[in-house]
């Protein structure tokens, strides 16, 4: 990513206070590490009559992937790869702001110690941007930064100069220019709008962000005509961030007008008392339908299969309906937590006695799983590669074969209602894939035919109307022919062993009748 800040002198000021006013010695060429790669800040041009700084941001494509945890496997089967083959080491986005944050903070506050007087004063000011992605066209480039006193040149950077029929890409070359402002005014403007045209943010946007905006809206943002959608973009479509921003925004609007304070203007009406209380976090919500559910089926030896650090078996632990409580997990790791969790080496004999945990797979066949009255898997199935799903299902249902087996997993469909959840993103980032309600109960159903269960499916958590709960439940219950079906493999291996035994009397009165003929 490139940009470059120019300025012109007069035999009064020359171009090279500029340095001053950024904190970078024009002489220089300076390196500054980012969370996201390298910054370079370098003079092309630095002489009495004009001087140009330039930022130069060097994206670790490996590092960027790294740092963006949690944003899933779902969406585009590319999406691996669209981690690093993208625009991000080339097109002005927030990286580029972060890193102007960065770089030039000082000169974005209005601070120089060296020369006080120089932050206040306007100067012929000329910024230039070759690749910025603007997600609205020049006409927003134009809308943006024309009301902040900018004269603005947006051309569109056309796909494919060779093929103009193909037309042009979401890409504008950007040159700003403008007398009336300050450098100050300058980065500010640069800070807040270059991620608003890029339309995203590559770094999590946490309640922090409403003060950075606001700082760095100061004095222009209340009054701009497109304040709502830059608060907007700016804090990615969070609206409850985005609303609290607009609320503070219309009392700094409000205590201009009123030639007064905020803080006198926001004390006028005495605040209402937080009576809602804070709604229950899913997962506490999903140990309690998981408990609630084994307690329905009259479950007492119960195996947590994928435990994890041990939550749900924390959870059983406590009632003593459940007298023999296993839990599994392919990591050593989840089961040392977990044993600190459960407090196992402090525990008294008896209640030791209802709780082991155990190092396997839910993909492998183990006869130590076998004959438990019922079976969790819950937030495990979304984990495994599709193709491993079947491995899964005969280790649980065809070898283990619990009375019960109960089977949660997120609903895709409700992802829209996570307002810090991108489009296309699955809620963690080890997720392989998650399933609507129609495609969880189709493999549910699929697999209580194969191996003679009966499922029914619950929700857990607020059952929106529209887009379902946002955890689904699948509850199995093994059919009474099953045993049925044991008992009559069963009766067919008795009758296997009373055939052996009948032709083991023949043999023998063939072997005398022999012995006689012989004498």
């Amino acid at each position: 990513m490139f940009l470059t800040l120019s300025t012109t002198g007069t035999p009064d000021r020359p171009a090279t206070d500029l340095g001053f006013l950024l904190h970078k010695h024009p002489d220089r060429a300076q390196a500054f590490s980012t969370s996201y790669g390298t910054a370079h800040v370098l003079y092309p041009e630095a002489d009495a009559q004009r001087c140009t700084a330039a930022l130069l941001l060097e994206v670790d494509a490996v590092a960027l992937v790294r740092r963006g945890k949690g944003k899933g496997r779902g969406g585009a089967p590319d999406a691996a790869l669209a981690q690093y083959v993208n625009d991000r080491p080339y097109a002005a986005s927030s990286l580029l702001a972060v890193a102007l944050s960065a770089v030039f903070s000082s000169a974005m506050r209005g601070v120089c110690a060296a020369r006080p007087e120089l932050p206040s004063q306007p100067l012929p000011l000329r910024v230039e941007i070759p690749a910025l992605p603007a997600r609205g066209g020049p006409g927003l480039v134009h809308a943006l930064f024309e009301p902040l006193g900018w004269r603005v040149s947006a051309e569109p950077v056309a796909l494919d100069a060779r093929f103009p029929q193909w037309g042009d890409s979401r890409y504008v070359g950007l040159t700003l220019e403008s007398r009336t402002l300050t450098v100050a005014q300058a980065l500010r403007h640069l800070y807040v709008l270059l991620p608003v045209l890029d339309d995203a943010k590559h770094y999590w946007v946490s309640s922090d962000e409403v003060d950075k905006l606001l700082r760095a809206g100061e004095g222009w943002l209340p009054d701009h005509p497109e304040q709502k959608l830059i608060t907007s973009r700016f804090l990615s479509r969070r609206w409850s961030l985005t609303r609290q921003a607009t609320e503070r925004l219309e009392l700094v609007r409000l205590a201009e007008a009123d030639d007064s304070e905020v803080d006198a203007i926001d004390n006028a009406v005495e605040a209402e008392a937080e009576t809602q209380p804070k709604p229950t976090p899913l997962a506490e919500l999903r140990r309690e339908a998981l408990v609630s559910a084994l307690t329905r089926a009259g479950a007492a030896r119960v195996l947590d299969l994928g435990c994890g650090q041990g939550q749900l078996v924390q959870a059983l632990l406590k009632d003593p309906r459940f007298t023999e409580i296993v839990g599994v997990d392919v990591s050593m790791r989840a089961l040392a937590i977990a044993a600190r969790r459960l407090k196992l080496d402090r525990m008294g004999e008896r209640q030791a006695a209802r709780v082991q945990l155990v190092q396997g797979s839910v993909t492998y066949t183990d006869a130590r799983l076998e004959g438990y009255d019922a079976a969790v898997l819950s937030e495990v199935v979304e984990h495994l590669d599709l193709p491993r799903l079947p491995a899964l299902e005969y280790a649980v249902f065809g070898s283990a074969r619990p009375r019960t087996v109960l089977v949660t997993t997120p609903n895709v469909e409700y992802n829209v209602r996570w307002e810090s959840l991108p489009a296309g993103h699955a809620r963690h980032g080890d997720h392989r894939f998650e399933w609507t309600r129609r495609e969880f109960r189709a493999w549910a159903a699929a697999v209580a035919e194969r191996h003679g269960y009966d499922v029914a499916f619950l929700p857990v958590g607020p059952d929106d109307p529209e887009v379902g709960p946002p955890t689904q439940m699948a509850v199995f219950e093994r059919r009474a022919t099953g045993a049925g079906n044991d008992d009559a493999r069963g009766a067919d291996a008795g009758r296997g062993e009373e055939t052996a035994d009948e032709a083991e009397q023949t043999a023998k009165a063939d072997r005398s009748e022999k012995e006689a003929k012989a004498a």
